[in-house]
This record gives C-alpha cells, sequence and structure tokens, in this order.
C-alpha cells in the first residue's frame, strides 16, 4: 500500500520506497542488494512497450525518454503486479545529463536504486542499471567517492545502456571514461549492454567483464522482421 505522502520533498524521493533499506556513502543511495544468482536476460523490452513482449520472457528495462516511465517513479507500488509477469527489471534509467547541476545528477542516482531496492524487496529480480553524468559522478575528485556506482555490490551483473547516450564525441568521451571507472570501482562478473558497442568505446575492455549485448527495441524488430 502506498503511504501517504507528507510534504513534496517525500513525494519526489520517494521516502517510502527506502523506510528499510540500507544506505551507501555519504549521500546515502539506496542499497540494492546483489541477485542470489545471476540471469542472463532473453531480451529486453522497454517499460512503455512491455505489453509487446511475446510470453513475458523479457527483461523491462527503462531504456527510453524519461517521460515514458514516469509513473514507475511516481507510483512504484502500483506495478509491482504488473511487472511479477516477467522474469525481471533493469532498474531505473533516469537521465543523468552531463550539464545538468551534480544535485540533479545525484537525486536521479538515488531514484534509480530506491525503485529498484523496493522493487527487489517485493520478489522481483532486478539489476542494477549504472547511470552516470560528468567525472563528478564516477571520478572522486570533487565528492571523495564515486556516487554512480553507490548503493550496488560488487562482483555480481549491472546493466548499462548506450541507446541515445553516444551521439557526440563529447558524450561517448564521457561514456568511455565512465565505463572504465564502473569496471575498475564495482568489478561486476557480467555487463549487458542495451544498443550498441563502438569499438571506441568499448576497444580494449572484453577482458575486464563479460558483455552481453542487447539491440534496442527498434533494430531489434527490424531483425526479427
Amino acid at each position: 500500500m502506498k503511504k501517504k505522502v507528507e510534504n513534496l520533498v517525500d513525494e519526489g524521493f520517494r521516502i517510502g520506497l527506502v523506510e528499510t533499506a540500507f544506505f551507501d556513502g555519504k549521500f546515502e543511495i539506496p542499497h540494492i542488494d546483489a541477485p542470489k544468482e545471476i540471469i542472463i536476460p532473453k531480451g529486453m523490452i522497454p517499460f512503455s512497450i512491455r505489453e509487446r513482449s511475446i510470453d513475458k520472457s523479457d527483461f523491462v528495462c527503462f531504456y527510453e525518454h524519461d517521460k515514458n516511465f514516469r509513473e514507475i517513479l511516481t507510483d512504484t507500488e502500483d506495478f509491482v503486479d504488473d511487472l511479477k509477469r516477467y522474469p525481471g527489471v533493469i532498474s531505473p534509467d533516469c537521465s543523468l545529463y552531463i550539464d545538468a547541476p551534480l544535485c540533479v545528477q545525484i537525486a536521479d542516482i538515488y531514484l534509480n536504486r530506491a525503485v529498484g531496492y523496493y522493487l527487489s524487496q517485493q520478489g522481483i529480480y532486478v539489476i542494477p542499471n549504472i547511470r552516470w553524468g560528468d567525472e563528478r559522478t564516477y571520478t572522486d575528485a570533487l565528492l571523495g567517492e564515486k556516487v554512480a556506482f553507490q548503493g550496488v555490490d560488487k562482483h555480481s551483473i549491472v546493466s548499462v545502456g548506450t541507446y541515445g547516450q553516444i551521439q557526440t564525441a563529447e558524450s561517448k568521451r564521457y561514456f568511455r571514461e565512465g565505463l572504465i571507472a564502473m569496471l575498475d570501482e564495482l568489478e561486476p562478473q557480467v555487463v549487458l549492454v542495451y544498443g550498441s558497442m563502438p569499438n571506441q568505446i568499448f576497444g580494449g575492455l572484453s577482458d575486464r567483464t563479460k558483455f552481453v549485448q542487447f539491440p534496442d527495441w527498434t533494430t531489434r524488430m527490424k531483425t526479427t522482421k
């Protein structure tokens, strides 16, 4: 049952979702426990078109425009039963724009973990999505910690999305730098990748972990026709 909202801060940050959570780092990012076993999805489907999943065999992901999954952030509790029809969920991919204020970038990391934590507590298999913004989120130079990687266990499975995120030279640079920082920090056994894996970003990293690529939905539909 959704807890009564006491004020706008509670509503915006979904405090009720993390009442029983453990928190990581100075910003107290909710912690998503690693799953007991690593399960590789058969496929991924964006939240807004999840009903198109044949036999509901895909993991639900949020690699799409934020407006398409706004309700999972604001009304998380209402989607628990619906999401249990699928084998698992990737935690929300809240956009971390590199030109956004740092407080906004941190808030989006928090919401990613808060929703992911809550869903995992409801018995849903959750794979943490790792999204970073500018170098302030994936290095410890300014904050003293790499906030983009807080709230996630080491040596497990995580997911990243390149779809729509690596269109400029600058965005490619940030993505590669953040990816390397994530591999250094979390040492994941498996990294799922939703979207393309250009050598400019992933080159020389294949020995760092097991990368498993998934085509974006549009590409997937074109190749299955």
